[in-house]
């Protein structure tokens, strides 16, 4: 059976009906493999949806994850009646994926629209952080006791580091001697980038239903304004901390260079696109949070770009077995980077807490 064949075939299983027109191969995205199909609806219109081959690999839990997205995405939809909102299909059991042989698949709606990766655009990124303010706020009323932890420990920095000292001590490839520098600075750290998950721990902070994915490319756009329609890429949703969502995504967008630029010395946090995430993302969260983590957003920029640095540099220290490289160094690059940029949140952190005030005064 071709992929014609297959993907028709699929669609069939999530009750779809009308003339299978075709399909076409979305580029977009590293991990699973995406098609828009096409088909002839019996009301006379052509209609799309995007189905998904979900990569078991790096996703080892699929049908608890799909049970994640289920959840939260028919909770999302019934306060948004009527409006755009991501939908799972369905089998005729109920079920929002199909298992066939060593193949996982599932199936959304099409949402016609834009993404963008690197923005430098003040307006998008204050659409986007009202998008995955908008996705907090939609989820703030839903007991997390109802997620599973896809991931364990997905954000716990104390276990990141630990894991980082275990490849130390192993040094399978003889690199330690390379990094001592960047080791040192990490460990200099470490109590500063674990607070947030001390807090955690202690009750400080409180457990939500979190995306922990908040790339600006996550978000869907209209091409006509710009404006921010859904947030996208569930996969890694599980409850985890605000600040998680908030430090990561200003750690993707306030980058001043790509987090993988050989000109690393040149990283920093651009405060702008900062300030424009952070209105839009406490314009829709602010009545929601507990002062306690409006305090510590701020911090969670710095924090989330240590873990990220740890994460690279123990990859390199392993051989780089888990993050894809284009070249040898291409890991100790992007640690550099997120150490630079981290130095760069940190020097700053009392702006940054003060534009976080700001924004919570305007919203």
């Amino acid at each position: 059976m071709d992929l014609k064949q297959k993907l028709e075939q699929v669609s069939r299983l999530f009750c779809i009906e009308g003339t299978f027109l075709g399909y076409n191969t979305i580029q977009v995205g590293n991990v699973n493999k995406t098609y828009e199909v096409r088909f002839l609806m019996d009301n006379g219109h052509a209609k799309s949806f995007l189905i998904q081959n979900v990569n078991t690999y790096a996703f080892r839990h699929p049908v608890e994850l799909m049970d994640n997205i289920d959840k939260v995405t028919e909770h999302i939809r019934r306060k948004k009646p009527g409006q755009i909102a991501l939908h799972f299909h369905h089998t005729a059991d109920r079920k929002i994926y199909v298992v066939d042989g060593e193949n996982f698949w599932r199936m959304t709606n099409f949402i016609p629209s834009i993404t963008h990766s690197s923005v430098m655009n003040c307006n998008v990124v204050r659409n986007a952080g009202e998008a995955f303010g908008e996705f907090q706020m939609q989820l703030s009323d839903f007991d997390i006791s109802k997620l599973h932890e896809t991931i364990p420990d997905f954000h716990n920095t104390r276990k990141r580091y630990a894991q980082l000292q275990a490849a130390i001590e192993a040094d399978p490839m003889g690199r330690v001697k390379q990094v001592q520098k960047e080791i040192d600075w990490l460990m200099q750290v470490q109590e500063d980038a674990c607070r947030l998950t001390d807090m955690q721990q202690a009750g400080e902070l409180p457990m939500r239903v979190t995306h922990n994915d908040t790339k600006i490319n996550n978000v869907l756009f209209n091409p006509d304004d710009d404006s921010a329609i859904v947030v996208v890429d569930l996969d890694t949703v599980m409850p985890g901390l605000v600040g998680h969502d908030f430090g990561d995504a200003i750690r993707f967008a306030a980058n001043t260079v790509p987090e993988d630029s050989e000109e690393y010395e040149k990283a920093g946090v651009d405060l702008n696109i900062f300030r424009a995430f952070a209105e839009g993302f406490l314009h829709k969260t602010a009545n929601t949070l507990t002062k306690t983590e409006i305090d510590t957003l701020a911090l969670s920029c710095p924090t989330l770009t240590v873990e990220l640095a740890t994460r690279f540099l123990a990859d390199y220290i392993l051989g780089d077995p888990y993050f894809n490289i284009k070249y040898p160094e291409h890991n100790l690059v992007r640690t550099h980077c997120q150490i630079a940029l981290a130095k760069s949140m940190w020097e700053n952190l009392g702006e940054m807490e003060r534009i976080v005030q700001d924004c919570i005064a305007g919203a």
